[in-house]
């Protein structure tokens, strides 16, 4: 995404995509003439996204989505820079923040990566409760410092050295609605009991049934969900029904043998 005349930011920028054609243009556009590297790894979309990438500047590979962790190892490892920022096709980075993520990066820094705030949309309802604000999470780091534990769900992060945190967010246009919140629910608790059968975790009923009651609390109680009226609530019963249904998936796993 480099421009004439324009000095940039040393940063690659890389978004995962797949079927993103009604958001990766404001995504590209909230980098644009900021960071001098733009990467999309796009899992062979069947609507227009690489058409709209390749339009506003951006470096596109296509690479089937396997291995979460492999996935995203592959796609950091085509970044030109030595630090990356990790964008998600929904996410946009604010004027604040690329100040901020500048002066990271240009000073001399005892870190090697940096955690950043996500502000998390339903609709143009801002959620600011039951932990999902600030929710930081870690997205800008150095690329010979960082990868993923190489796994399909949830991957953990191996960093060399220290991470520090940022104050400004990343804008997340999450979920258009309700629907879209539940929408990813089934593949993402299928996911999971797999992770937890090839885990071989011992998972009974009532372990399963305290954990549900346990995430609906914390998530509506204990981080203040209900602050967030019905939209909370919702949430609070979606972060309850993930459990109990990666449960019921899981189960259905061990009865059969075979993931």
């Amino acid at each position: 995404m480099r421009e004439e005349g324009i000095s940039m930011l040393p940063l690659s920028v890389v978004t995962i995509a797949h079927n993103e054609a009604d958001n990766i243009a404001s995504c590209l556009g909230s980098t644009r003439g900021w960071a001098d590297e733009h990467i999309i790894v796009d899992d062979f979309s069947t609507d227009r996204t690489v058409e709209i990438a390749r339009a506003n500047g951006a470096t596109v590979f296509q690479r089937k989505m396997d291995v979460e962790g492999i996935h995203r190892n592959w796609a950091y490892k085509k970044a030109r820079n030595g630090w990356v920022l990790s964008l998600d096709a929904d996410e946009t980075v604010t004027e604040e923040l690329k100040e901020e993520i500048k002066n990271a990066i240009q000073g001399s820094s005892e870190f090697n990566a940096y955690s950043i705030p996500l502000r998390t949309y339903i609709g143009d309802f801002w959620v600011k409760h039951g932990g999902w604000y600030p929710a930081g999470k870690l997205r800008l780091f150095r690329k010979s410092k960082f990868k993923y534990e190489e796994v399909g769900v949830h991957p953990c992060i191996i960093l060399d050295g220290k991470c520090g945190h940022l104050r400004k967010d990343i804008i997340h246009k999450g979920y258009t609605d309700f629907s879209d919140l539940f929408y990813g629910l089934d593949r993402q608790t299928t996911l999971e009991a797999e992770k937890w059968f090839n885990e071989k975790r011992k998972i009974g009923m009532a372990k399963a049934l305290w954990k549900t009651g346990d995430r609906f609390f914390r998530t509506y109680v204990r981080k203040k969900g209900h602050r967030d009226g019905i939209v909370g609530f919702v949430i609070a019963v979606h972060s309850g029904l993930y459990q109990i249904f990666s449960y019921f998936k899981y189960w259905e796993l061990k009865k059969e043998g075979i993931v």
